[in-house]
């Protein structure tokens, strides 16, 4: 393996923060933040990026990337850039990038500088957008949630909304089956089987049923469509070999029927979903995951704003549900959280839960 120098420790800071030693820190902190997530070879791509950023290398790529105007951490930035090589990768495009995805010796820096000068026309789009990590695990925590509300008395049929969709693959949640603690959901010939692992009291055993689930997404991906599929694989950490095989089985699924997604920003999505009529009897359910980041602050204020207004006029037979998986940066561990009216809309915190869906530690 190349020599990139000390792999710093993670650094709590300002997500927002711009400016002199952003870039370094962003890409400090994503590498400590892959190596405790198990990932060591997405850890070795973004220190070797780093490097060549650092060391003035790189062209006009890493130009753009030294110089971002935007917050580096807020954007996600180096996943944007390991996106763009991973794609590189998978497509076979650019071979001297194997050894390091296979874990074998490699001057890091000097291969992702090559392969910056090489691909730089294609590279420079993956910086145009956050990334976009659809993964189906994350449904569990969904489904954890429903279990929750109707044992709290709500009704136990969900209408879901879910902003930042991707390609959809978690509105296709009904289609698959969880053991969750041992409390078994979903239908008998499922698109996909999920049993994270679970540590705590299972959720409670309820009949849920989800009747309707519509998404929105900035760019919504299409899964049937092989160069949106590869963009979305690019974004899966090559050590996460089961979430490729996700990932096709979620192909398979939206080839057959393609889940509700809408081009739409959040709060331009939320605040027409929320005026529809609601039907009785059913929970309105606002979901999302490792979403709010990418959310712009100005969009978060109109979504909690237009959630709450909904919420002062839920009522038993009309509930309204919000459920978030969601980073605490605090510490750096991903917080399954709810809020639902009426009922005095406090949040509470249902469980820790692994970004990927591999275990949740549930806490009521």
């Amino acid at each position: 393996m190349g020599d990139t120098g000390k792999r710093p420790a993670y650094e709590f800071v300002d997500m927002n923060t711009r400016g002199a030693g952003a870039v370094a820190t962003a890409f400090a902190n994503q590498v400590a933040y892959c190596e405790a997530g198990g990932a060591p070879v997405t850890a070795r791509v973004v220190a070797g990026i780093a490097a060549v950023v650092a060391g003035g290398a790189g062209g006009e790529f890493a130009r753009r990337i030294r110089e971002w105007e935007g917050a580096p951490l807020a954007d996600a930035l180096p996943l944007r850039v390991a996106g763009g090589l991973h794609a590189l990768h998978l497509s076979g495009a650019a071979p001297e990038l194997a050894p390091i995805y296979a874990g074998e010796a490699a001057d890091d820096a000097a291969v992702i500088a090559r392969v910056f000068a090489a691909h730089e026309a294609a590279l420079l789009p993956w910086l145009d957008g956050p990334p976009q990590t659809n993964e189906a695990g994350r449904s569990a925590n969904f489904i954890a949630a429903m279990l929750w509300l109707a044992e709290r008395g709500l009704p136990a049929r969900f209408e879901c909304l879910e902003i930042g969709s991707s390609a959809g693959i978690n509105l296709m949640l009904a289609r698959y089956r969880y053991d969750l603690g041992g409390v078994v959901v979903g239908p008998e010939a499922p698109v996909m089987d999920f049993a994270p692992e679970w540590r705590g009291a299972p959720p409670p055993l309820r009949d849920i049923a989800i009747i309707a689930a519509r998404g929105c997404d900035v760019a919504p991906v299409d899964l049937t469509d092989p160069a949106q599929a590869l963009r979305l694989k690019a974004y899966i950490w090559p050590e996460h070999r089961v979430r490729f095989d996700r990932m096709d089985a979620a192909i398979r699924a939206a080839s057959q029927q393609a889940p509700d997604l809408v081009a739409a920003n959040a709060a331009d999505f939320v605040e027409a979903e929320l005026a529809k009529p609601q039907e009785a009897g059913t929970v309105r359910l606002l979901m999302h995951s490792i979403v709010w980041q990418y959310v712009p602050e100005d969009q978060q204020a109109r979504v909690t704003a237009a959630m709450e207004a909904a919420g002062a006029k839920a009522s038993a037979e009309r509930p309204l549900a919000w459920v978030k998986v969601e980073a605490d940066r605090t510490v750096h561990r991903h917080a399954l959280t709810v809020r639902f009216w009426p009922g005095g809309a406090e949040e509470v915190q249902l469980a820790w839960s692994h970004p990927h869906g591999a275990d949740v530690e549930w806490l009521p």
